[in-house]
């Protein structure tokens, strides 16, 4: 590989968005955690305070006993969700981050956009494009910054793999793959009565669930987005019976660019990106989930190269983003506009799947 190639894997972890020095944030922007899942419990939490930009203060979430022990074991201000929404405890707050079953975020970014609190919500945005549209015009109103939690766009890795691309090294890209699975009642635990099988409240299990990461990490990768999307989807199980299962999809890109992506909730785990361009192949394997570190490799002209790189807290990377854009007074690049494109093209892969014909996103309902 040459020295350009060289060149763009230097200092990799770099934060290339960074302007401030963490180390001289003397206040921190205090972050209200809304949901108490695994993962916010698990993943956000740490994350949140490792970011030198960011501190959680206060929790809340409808399981009551959740609330307690989180707030009691870190020292948070716990509340009910009522009190939440009626900022009972605003002052203890500057953003609000919405970790919470799909079809809820609306009510809790309403509220905190009420509150004139920045907002970071999970993706997908929403259960529904019309849903997601009132979201994102309750932050524009309110004239609240609003950042959706695509943590890969944070991930060094990905900001690689973007970088190479923009640099020419793959060449012309020509195509897409990428997948992602795993077995959702073994990984995440066996409890079938989960709100990710309930289509009210998950808006569909693997697209809505999994997809969006192939989804949005190519988009990001390639700095485009899809014009049109074809998938096909379907359940075999009983735990299954009333929500997506398995699921492939299409996504055309300017260009005649496709990605063909694969997702299920009932497979093998996997996770896994490859951009194949005219000149080379870059490859990160494992690439989409916290819990394991990012592989990546580039191969081209017959040499493999597979990079060494210390590993990051992928949700510490997203919430020092967070803070820093905040306290820096900057823009984020994933922001409500950018979701709004993701929330139609998931869409159009479930109408596609269920009239069998491809959708145009610009006709995408």
């Amino acid at each position: 590989m040459d020295a350009a190639f060289a060149e763009y894997l230097d200092e990799f972890t770099r934060r290339d968005w960074e302007t401030l020095a963490p180390d001289a944030v003397t206040d921190p922007v205090r972050v209200a955690v809304v949901g108490l899942g695994w993962f916010a419990r698990e993943w956000a939490l740490p994350g949140i305070a490792r970011s030198a930009y960011t501190e959680a203060t206060v929790v809340t979430d409808v399981d009551a006993a959740a609330v307690e022990s989180v707030a009691a074991e870190r020292d948070l201000t716990g509340v009910t969700p009522d009190e939440f929404r009626s900022g009972a405890v605003a002052d203890e707050y500057d953003a609000v981050y919405v970790a919470t079953p799909n079809a809820t975020h609306l009510e809790y970014v309403e509220a905190a956009a009420g509150q004139g609190k920045a907002v970071l919500c999970e993706k997908p945005l929403e259960v529904t494009p019309e849903r997601a549209r009132r979201l994102v015009s309750a932050c524009r109103d309110a004239d609240v910054p609003l950042m959706v939690g695509y943590r890969m766009q944070t991930d060094p890795a990905v900001r690689r793999l973007r970088d190479l691309l923009d640099a020419g090294v793959a060449g012309e890209v020509t195509h897409v793959h990428a997948t992602m699975s795993q077995t959702m009642l073994g990984e995440l635990g066996s409890d079938t009565d989960q709100w990710r099988l309930d289509p009210e409240l998950s808006g569909g299990c693997a697209v809505m669930d999994l997809g969006v990461y192939p989804l949005n990490t190519t988009r990001f990768a390639l700095g485009a987005d899809p014009v049109r999307v074809s998938g096909r989807t379907r359940s075999e199980h009983e735990a299954f019976a009333d929500v997506d299962e398995h699921a492939s999809f299409r996504l055309d890109f300017p260009g005649d660019v496709d990605a063909l992506c694969t997702v299920s909730q009932n497979a093998q785990h996997a996770s896994r990106l490859e951009v194949t361009g005219t000149d080379a192949r870059l490859i990160l394997d494992p690439a989409f989930y916290e819990r394991e570190d990012r592989g990546f490799a580039v191969v081209r002209d017959g040499t493999r190269v597979d990079v060494d790189f210390e590993q990051v807290h992928q949700i510490e990377e997203e919430f020092a983003y967070f803070g820093h854009q905040l306290l820096a007074g900057e823009p984020f690049h994933p922001d409500g506009e950018h979701a709004l494109t993701d929330m139609d093209a998931l869409a159009g892969v479930y109408e596609s799947a269920e009239t069998g014909e491809p959708v145009d996103l610009g006709d995408a309902k």
